[in-house]
């Protein structure tokens, strides 16, 4: 499956075309391109400052072990997941809870957290090791598709487990998504291409998607947690 239908086969209900995301995504690769010769040059002291940079989670920006674009894209991909994102969602969720099916279209709550950890094994292969999309392994495939692909594979074969199984799950895809960042620079991430789409695209875009993606995933585990047998409407 292509990066460009994967929003709208894994959305709990139909969603739009990402026309206008993308719009926004190609004015951004197309300023990214001619301003990076002389942004470059300014963010030359920042891999140093990075050193110094608070870890804080509130603090965006350069960080240490890090080219300074890429570490602060990991400051952003950190955030959404540890601040206001899945992990504070899902708190205290029983394995029932994750099972739990809103309606016989809907996405369970374990499903769509096991799908954000296969959009992110997708990217890291498409990003990081240059293969085409959709080429990986019959075996790779067998393991990561039906989070991927949700709907009805999805509903039948995701359940069964508890919060920390998807956690984990989230945390080793993570760990391996920023061993690989280290090993790259802000040249790899600025570089434009033509493999995301049809557009030009570059890496920056391409893991952007892959934050707001989840920042779309959570809100829906948010509206399925409100909906859940017990829960209260106004609950968090």
């Amino acid at each position: 499956m292509s990066p460009s239908m994967m929003m709208s086969r894994a959305n709990l209900f139909a969603v739009p075309q990402l026309a206008s995301r993308r719009n926004f995504l190609r004015g951004s690769a197309a300023l990214t391109a001619g301003l990076s010769a002389t942004i470059l040059p300014s963010l030359a002291g920042a891999q140093a400052a990075a050193q110094t940079v608070s870890a804080d989670l509130d603090v965006l920006g350069p960080k240490a072990g890090y080219s300074p674009m890429i570490g602060t894209l990991v400051s952003e991909l950190t955030w959404m997941r540890e601040a206001n994102g899945v992990l504070r969602a899902t708190e205290k969720l029983t394995q029932a809870d994750l099972d739990y099916l809103f309606n016989k279209n809907a996405n369970t709550i374990g499903a769509l957290m096991l799908h954000l950890a296969a959009t992110e094994v997708y990217y890291g292969m498409f990003t990081f090791d240059g293969m085409k999309w959709g080429s990986w392994s019959d075996e790779i495939k067998k393991k990561w598709d039906p989070a991927m692909d949700l709907g009805e594979t999805g509903r039948s074969t995701i359940k069964g487990h508890d919060r920390q199984y998807y956690v984990d799950i989230l945390r080793e895809v993570r760990e391996k998504t920023l061993a690989e960042f280290k090993k790259r620079d802000d040249g790899w991430l600025l570089t434009v291409g033509h493999d995301w789409g049809k557009d030009p695209s570059n890496k920056f875009a391409e893991w952007f998607h892959v934050c707001e993606h989840e920042a779309h995933h959570t809100g829906q585990i948010a509206f399925l947690r409100k909906r859940l047998p017990g829960a209260k409407p106004d609950a968090d």
